[in-house]
C-alpha cells in the first residue's frame, strides 16, 4: 500500500488545514471584543457623565462617535482585508483597538474620550469583517464551516449579552474606565495569536484602491447613520434629519453609478449581489437587526424603569438570553447542513417574532419570571438559529478574493438595519403619552419586522434540494 501511494497509484490522505482551531479563536476574539464594546459602555454612561463633566447633549456622542465610524467604514473595512490581506488588517485593527481602548480609559476630558471612541470605531470596522472572513477562507463550505459558524455565532451572542453584565459589574464595583481597559488584554491575546497563525497576503501585483468609490460609500453611510442617530433629538421631518438623509441618498446613488459605469477597479463588484443567497442574506439581516437591536434596547429600559433593576441586575437578566442564543446556534449548526438555510431561517424568525410580540404584553406589576424569562428565551433561540443560517448564506459560493467584501456587506446590513430600527422603535415608544402603551407598540412593530423577515426568507431562499454529506 505504501509503495502504491508513493508511486501515485493511491490518492494522498486528506489532511485538515493547519491551525484551524487557533484561527477560529482569533475570529471569535475579534468578534467578541467588538460586540462586547458595543454593549459594555452603555451602562457606564451615567458614571462617565459625572466624572468627565459631559453635558446632557454631549454624552450621546460617547456612543454616536463609535457608531458613526464603525457603521460608516464597515464596507470599506471588509474590502481592505481583500486588497491588503487578512494578516495586515487583523494586526492593524487589533493594535488600534487596544491603543484606543487604553486612551479612552485614560481620558480626562469629554473631547479626549470622544476622539478615542471614534478611532475605536475605525478599528472595529476593520476587525468585524476580518472575523467572518477568517472563517470563510479557513473552513471549506459544508459541515466544517457550519460548525465554525456555530461557535462564532455563539461567542458573538455571549459578547453582546455578557457586555451588559460586565459593564454593570465594572461600573458599579470598580470604575467605569475598566469597561474600556478590559479590551486591552483581549486584544493583546488576539494580536499574538493572529501574528502566529494568520497567513500574509501572497506576493503579487500591488492592489489598487478605488479611492473615489471608497469616499462616496463611506460618506454616504456616515450621512445615513448620522441622520438616524440624531432622531433622538430631532424629529424625522426636521431639516436636521432630512438634509443628511437626502445627502446619503445622493452619495450612495452616486457610488452605485460610479462603481458600475466608471470605476476600473471597483470597490464593490455588484455582480456579487446577483448571487441569490448573498442578496437574500443581506436583506433578511437588515430586517432581523432592525427588530433585534430596538427590542434589546427597550427591554433594557423596561427592566431598569418598571422593575427598578440596577445596572448589574439588568446585565444578569440577559444571561438566559445569551444561553438561549447559544442553544439556537448549536441547533442551527445541525439543521443548516441537512436542510439548507431556508427552513432554519423561517423557523427562527417565527420564534423570534412570537417572543418579541409576547414582550409587548409586559405589565409594570409583573415579575421577571412571569413576564420576561419566557419571551426572552423564545426570542434568543430564534436569533441563534438565524445568525448561523445568515452567515452561512452570505458567504456561500463567494470567491476567496471577495470574502472580505461579502463579510463587510453583511455587517453593513446589520449595522444600518440596527441603527434605523432602533431609531424608529424609540420614536414610536416615545410618541405615546403613556410609556407602557408606547413600549408595547414598539415591541409589536419589532415583532412585525421579524415576521416580515421570515416572509422575505421564504420568498428569496430556494428550498434545499439535497442534504450535504
Amino acid at each position: 500500500m505504501f509503495r502504491n501511494y508513493h508511486e501515485g497509484k493511491l490518492p494522498a490522505p486528506a489532511t485538515a488545514p493547519p491551525r484551524q482551531g487557533l484561527l477560529l479563536t482569533v475570529a471569535c476574539l475579534c468578534q467578541l471584543m467588538v460586540l462586547l464594546d458595543v454593549s459594555v459602555v452603555n451602562l457606564a454612561l451615567p458614571s462617565i457623565r459625572s466624572d468627565l463633566g459631559f453635558h446632557a447633549a454631549g454624552l450621546q456622542w460617547v456612543i454616536n462617535a463609535y457608531t458613526l465610524a464603525f457603521g460608516g467604514l464597515l464596507l470599506l473595512g471588509g474590502r481592505i482585508s481583500d486588497l491588503f490581506g487578512l494578516r495586515r488588517s487583523a494586526l492593524l485593527g487589533l493594535g488600534l483597538f487596544a491603543l484606543t481602548s487604553l486612551l479612552g480609559g485614560l481620558a480626562q476630558s469629554p473631547g479626549e474620550l470622544i476622539a478615542a471612541r471614534t478611532l475605536q470605531g475605525v478599528a472595529g470596522a476593520l476587525l468585524l469583517p476580518v472575523s467572518l472572513t477568517l472563517i470563510t477562507v479557513t473552513f471549506p463550505e459544508g459541515p466544517d464551516r457550519h460548525r465554525a459558524l456555530t461557535i462564532w455565532s455563539a461567542v458573538g451572542s455571549v459578547g453582546a449579552a455578557v457586555g451588559l453584565l460586565l459593564g454593570g459589574f465594572l461600573t458599579q464595583e470598580i470604575d467605569w474606565r475598566w469597561v474600556l481597559f478590559i479590551n486591552v488584554p483581549i486584544a493583546a491575546v488576539a494580536f499574538l495569536l493572529a501574528a502566529r497563525t494568520v497567513a500574509a497576503r501572497p506576493p503579487g501585483p500591488r492592489p489598487r484602491m478605488d479611492v473615489p468609490g471608497a469616499a462616496l460609500v463611506t460618506l454616504g453611510l456616515f450621512s445615513l447613520i448620522y441622520a438616524v442617530v440624531g432622531t433622538d433629538r430631532h424629529s424625522w421631518g426636521s431639516p436636521e434629519t432630512l438634509v443628511p438623509l437626502g445627502l446619503a441618498v445622493v452619495l450612495l446613488t452616486g457610488f452605485a453609478l460610479f462603481e458600475q459605469r466608471v470605476a476600473t477597479a471597483p470597490l464593490v463588484r455588484f455582480g456579487l449581489l446577483r448571487s441569490r443567497p448573498v442578496l437574500a442574506a443581506n436583506v433578511v439581516m437588515f430586517f432581523v437587526s432592525s427588530a433585534q437591536l430596538g427590542a434589546f434596547y427597550l427591554a433594557s429600559l423596561y427592566l431598569q424603569g418598571s422593575f427598578g433593576y440596577s445596572a448589574l441586575e439588568t446585565g444578569a437578566a440577559f444571561v438566559p438570553f445569551a444561553l438561549g442564543t447559544i442553544a439556537g446556534a448549536t441547533l442551527a449548526g445541525r439543521l443548516v447542513p441537512r436542510h439548507g438555510p431556508r427552513p432554519t431561517l423561517v423557523g427562527g424568525l417565527a420564534l423570534s417574532a412570537t417572543g418579541i410580540a409576547w414582550l409587548g404584553g409586559l405589565s409594570p406589576d409583573g415579575t421577571f419570571l412571569s413576564e420576561v424569562l419566557g419571551p426572552s428565551i423564545l426570542t434568543s433561540v430564534g436569533l441563534g438559529l438565524c445568525f448561523v443560517a445568515l452567515a452561512s448564506a452570505a458567504t456561500t459560493g463567494v470567491a476567496r478574493e471577495e470574502a472580505g467584501l461579502a463579510s463587510g456587506l453583511l455587517n453593513s446590513s446589520r449595522q444600518c438595519g440596527g441603527s434605523i430600527g432602533l431609531a424608529i422603535l424609540v420614536t414610536i415608544a416615545n410618541a405615546a403619552g403613556d410609556p407602557t402603551a408606547g413600549t408595547e407598540r414598539a415591541f409589536l412593530l419589532a415583532a412585525a419586522l421579524m415576521a416580515a423577515g421570515a416572509a422575505i426568507a421564504a420568498a428569496l431562499f430556494r428550498p434545499s434540494r439535497r442534504a450535504e454529506t
